[in-house]
């Protein structure tokens, strides 16, 4: 998974110098009903860098920090990024307020606000997602969610036209972190969340960045980083940035203090 930002075939040559710079699509998984995810929002630019993200307030969407899209653009009410869908509403972005403490080296922090010019029409096909109440920490063992437009196969640069998600597991850290897998480079600190399938084979991927990472149907964590090795390889679960109790308070307070 890299640091999961979609790549065009020039912006990955830039890209892909950077260390947890890349983005995720979905491996393994299906494609969703039409806006059956109306809380997704579709993040782009003219470079053709896609990353996914949430709704969370009318005029605002989470995502991941490493989502650099300067001149982007969000559209929500997607489920065919070709197809003229009347559901979809396109916004300029005002602001990209990143988490004061984003660490791109360690991808500690992976958190980013979009201020949207426009507040969204609520309907059907775009609404937002609450977040949780809480800063719970999902146990080894739960399944959760994870959604996007990214890639479907390795080496294949193609992104999925269509809106899919897959069910993962998350994974204890200390299991991420030893030799088999991550050997703490970086390291997967408790401000993250390890999740995939013990055989590899269902994982986010190049195009997936800032996606949600919903367990139990709640908001738990944010798309950011993998291997750069392949998706869905075995030694290389997905990594996602959690919401712990100190960011959700940041993200309060930032969209909160805002109009």
């Amino acid at each position: 998974m890299g640091a999961f930002v979609t790549l065009s075939t020039s912006a990955a040559a830039i890209l892909l110098v950077i260390r947890g710079g890349l983005c995720v699509d979905i491996i393994g998984g299906n494609e969703v009903a039409p806006h059956s995810r109306p809380f997704m929002a579709l993040i782009s630019d003219k470079n053709g860098l896609v990353c996914g993200g949430a709704l969370i307030k009318e005029n605002w969407v989470l995502t991941a920090a490493h989502c650099n899209m300067k001149r982007g653009k969000v559209t929500l009410g997607v489920h065919s990024r070709s197809a003229k869908e009347k559901e979809k509403q396109v916004f300029q972005i005002l602001k990209e307020i990143r988490h004061p403490c984003y660490c791109s080296s360690s991808n500690e922090n992976d958190i980013m606000l979009l201020q949207l010019r426009k507040r969204a029409k609520l309907n059907k096909a775009v609404q937002v997602i609450p977040l949780p109440t809480s800063g719970d920490d999902p146990k080894p063992g739960t399944i959760c969610t994870v959604t996007g437009w990214g890639r479907t196969q390795n080496g294949v640069r193609k992104l999925s036209d269509t809106l899919r998600e897959v069910n993962i597991t998350v994974i204890n850290r200390h299991i991420c972190n030893d030799d088999k897998h991550y050997k703490n480079d970086p390291v997967i600190t408790d401000n993250m969340i390890c999740a995939g399938a013990k055989e590899g084979g269902k994982d986010s991927c190049y195009g997936d960045s800032g996606g949600p990472l919903r367990c139990n149907n709640v908001i738990r964590g944010i798309t950011s980083f993998g291997k750069p090795n392949g998706c869905g390889a075995r030694d290389g679960p997905g990594i996602y940035t959690r919401l712990t109790k100190q960011s959700l308070q940041w993200i309060r307070k930032t969209i909160g203090g805002a109009e």
